[in-house]
């Protein structure tokens, strides 16, 4: 298949027909694909470019440094995760060995205090823990304010594919309990073991993923008609993807497409960058066309997907 690319500063800089087309277009892709190439993303080229600086650093550095942020114990949300923690495609109820990877991960830079559910706090508020590396947290908080500037316009793009105000979304997202995770999948071997991947089955569980995978590389796929079909990693592009809530939110008028990083023997190491847009802690959402059905509340779903994949 041709890959589905949208240029969302084209689209933001249109007006009228065009303006018409190119939302019909965003719609269509979101119902057949659910995942796109964005491209017109204007995100600084600093920011991208130290981060993937800082990350690469972080991901060399001896064993010990990593292991002074290491998450305390399985299910806390931020700081490093290291091989063999996590089985993705247990979210899914599928059960295989541990995904070869190790990922740091990082979560909102500001912390509402109105909150009535103190499981916020406990877990999506929780701090990060950040690695004694020379500007490390400075770089990685740019960065995820860069994602999220730029998942807010993205939401303003669906909201307007959808046929809605492109300020609908916004009452969900004043405080989204988005995190940031850079993930590195470490060279492969001759042998792997039956059912592993670098990263299993699933499907994300938010409103909408920005990856950023390292350009040139390959190993994400997402399932289309039951064939696993790759997806490009172009420079200067970002890889979105529709999430679980989104597929709720659309009625299931967008999909939430099964991806994984498949794992291969002899694959050299590759790293990616992904940013889970996740609503408010406290947002309740159900399909914008039917307002007596169902419910879920962001936080405690999102909590309880995040444990079932910690092994």
């Amino acid at each position: 298949m041709s890959f589905p690319r949208f240029n969302l500063e084209r689209f933001e800089n249109s007006s009228g027909d065009e303006r018409k087309k190119q939302s019909d277009e965003l719609d269509k892709i979101c119902s057949e694909t659910g995942f796109l190439v964005i491209e017109g993303h204007g995100v600084s080229q600093r920011a991208i470019k130290d981060q993937w600086n800082i990350v690469s650093k972080f991901f060399s550095s001896p064993l010990e440094v990593k292991r002074e942020v290491k998450v305390p114990y399985s299910g806390y949300p931020y700081g490093w995760i290291g091989p063999d923690q996590e089985a993705l495609a247990a979210s899914k109820g599928e059960v295989t060995p541990p995904d070869l990877k190790e990922s740091f991960n990082g979560g909102p830079l500001n912390i509402p205090n109105n909150i009535k559910d103190n499981a916020a706090y406990e877990f999506c508020y929780q701090p990060t823990l950040w690695p004694k590396i020379e500007g490390f947290r400075e770089i990685w908080e740019r960065y995820y304010a860069e994602m999220e500037r730029l998942a807010k316009r993205i939401m303003a793009a669906f909201a307007e594919a959808l046929g809605l105000e492109n300020s609908y979304f916004d009452r969900f997202i004043n405080n989204p309990i988005s995190a940031l995770r850079a993930l590195h999948y470490p060279e492969t071997n001759d042998f792997i073991i039956d059912k592993q991947q670098r990263a299993g089955a699933h499907t994300d569980y938010g409103s909408l993923t920005i990856l950023l995978p390292q350009a040139g590389t390959s190993g994400l796929q997402i399932k289309k008609k039951n064939t696993w079909v790759d997806v490009p990693a172009l420079e200067d592009c970002f890889v979105i993807n529709i999430g679980d809530l989104m597929e709720l939110w659309t009625a299931k008028r967008w999909i939430s497409t099964l991806h994984r990083v498949v794992a291969k023997p002899n694959q050299p190491a590759r790293k990616s960058l992904a940013y889970f847009h996740q609503p408010d802690w406290e947002a309740t959402i159900k399909p914008i066309s039917n307002s007596s059905s169902e419910a879920v509340v962001s936080g405690p779903y999102l909590m309880e997907k995040f444990k079932s994949t910690n092994l």
